[in-house]
This record gives structure tokens, C-alpha cells and sequence, in this order.
């Protein structure tokens, strides 16, 4: 069975972070591991509180997963301090996993941030450059690349300098734009455009993580960067489309669409 390692936050309201993506990678048929690196009381409306995990027991659970279970591609979400993101880049330095996936989440869907500005050049300067893919969305690129995107050739600059940080490719998000939901992949050659009809529901909860986990969950079964990109898109489109309407904010995503309704 194929294996994939997510590393994130865990979601007490099952929507978003660790659960979004066990949920992700179940779905696609992935043996789905975790490793919590910070604990948030969210919800659909707001987070409460975040209390990160000591970063040695962070990397006691990375040593638990790579020393016994094969690994084919790890997902990496919320990193919300520099001992955190040192802990699993040292982790992932000694164990050198074949597909890394980064979803920089700086915030939640209700805008409350998750990341202080101090850990981003950390972030920058140590996971960034290992991973295979980072998938930002708009406000997130803005802050990566140090710059507005108002337009396409901005997501098009956006992606170059994004990509100039030594990801080996960039996908920046399209969805707080209006209109159709556009998604642009830079694999450092080509740009490649995905594009949506946009949803008209408030329930996104997750989204990103969503996006990210099946990404990784694709390259772990062997897809292309490109065919993983454009298969995840399909698959969280199917998850929007049949949202849950759940909580009093952003309800999830339907993450097992494909087999119930």
C-alpha cells in the first residue's frame, strides 16, 4: 500500500490541518501517517488558541514514522515557529524523502494568522528550498514574494520569484480572486494554468490543506507534478461542490464525496 506523512496542526473541529488530511489521503487510497506539531482550538468561525508541540517530541514522532514505515511523500502544513520548522528540517535532512510537499499556512480561512512573520524567513531559508512543490495561496504569495498580484503576469512574476527561493516548483492559488477559481503551476520551464468555474458557497474550510494533501497523496502513487497538480484540482472542486454546511463560519469541504453524499 502507498504511503503518505503529513505534518501540520491538528484541527479540533475536523475541517482543516492533520484531519483535512488524513481524510485527503484515505480518500485517495494512501495509508495516511501524522505527526502534530501544534495543537489549535479552531472551529468554523475563529481560532481560539494555538499551543505548538515541543519540537523534540516533533522530532521523537518523525523518528517513530521513518525508522519503521516507508514514506513516499510527506505533506507539510502549519509551521507556526522557528524551533518547529528547525525541528523537521533537521528531520527531513537526515531522512531525505522523495516528494515534499509545502502549503505555507500563514492563515486560517477566517483570516486569523497562524504564522508569525519571524518564522517566515526561516521557513524560506530551510524547508522551502528541500521541497518539491509550494502551493500559496494570493496573500501568501504576496508575503513569499514581497510584492502585490493584482493581475495574471503578477502570478506569473509571483511564481519566478517564489521559484528563485530553490522549490523545484510553484503553485500559487487563484481562489480569492473574483471570477473563475485559476490556479498557476511554474515546474521552472513552463506555466501551466488551471481553471475552475468558481463555487458559490462559504464552505472552504480546509481547502488548502485539502489541495496540498492530495497532491502529495498523487505523488506518492506515482503522478507526475503536473498530473498530481490537475488531479488534486479535481478532486478538491468535487469536495467544494459538495461542501458540508456545517458550524456557524466556513464549513469543511467534503473530503469523501467521491463515495457518499
Amino acid at each position: 500500500m502507498y504511503t503518505a506523512l503529513t505534518i501540520a496542526g491538528s484541527d479540533c473541529s475536523g475541517g482543516a490541518g492533520i484531519q483535512a488530511d488524513l481524510k485527503t489521503m484515505s480518500a485517495h487510497g494512501i495509508f495516511g501517517m501524522s505527526v502534530i506539531v501544534a495543537v489549535v482550538a479552531e472551529n468554523t468561525s475563529r481560532v481560539i488558541s494555538i499551543q505548538d508541540i515541543k519540537p523534540q517530541i516533533i522530532c521523537d514522532q518523525l523518528t517513530a514514522v521513518f525508522e519503521d514505515i516507508k514514506v513516499e511523500a510527506v505533506k507539510i502544513g502549519m509551521l507556526s515557529c522557528p524551533d518547529t520548522i528547525n525541528a523537521v528540517y533537521n528531520k527531513l535532512m537526515e531522512y531525505k524523502p522523495k516528494n515534499i510537499v509545502v502549503d505555507p499556512v500563514m492563515y486560517a480561512k477566517n483570516g486569523s494568522p497562524l504564522m508569525p512573520e519571524s518564522s517566515i524567513e526561516v521557513l524560506l531559508k530551510t524547508i522551502v528550498p528541500i521541497a518539491t512543490i509550494i502551493t500559496p495561496n494570493i496573500p501568501e504569495a504576496e508575503c513569499i514574494a514581497g510584492m502585490k498580484i493584482q493581475n495574471r503576469n503578477d502570478l506569473k512574476t509571483a511564481c519566478l520569484k517564489i521559484y528563485n527561493t530553490g522549490v523545484k516548483n510553484v503553485l500559487i492559488k487563484g481562489g480569492h480572486y473574483d471570477g473563475d477559481a485559476m490556479d498557476i503551476l511554474y515546474d521552472g520551464k513552463e506555466f501551466y494554468t488551471f481553471v475552475t468555474e468558481r463555487i458559490n458557497t462559504k464552505n472552504t474550510h480546509g481547502t488548502g490543506c485539502t489541495l496540498s494533501s492530495s497532491i502529495a497523496s498523487n505523488l506518492a502513487l506515482g503522478h507526475s507534478i503536473y498530473d498530481s497538480v490537475r488531479l488534486a484540482k479535481e478532486y478538491v472542486t468535487g469536495a467544494i461542490q459538495n461542501a458540508l454546511d456545517l458550524g456557524k463560519g466556513n464549513g469543511p469541504t467534503n473530503h469523501f464525496w467521491k463515495f457518499y453524499k
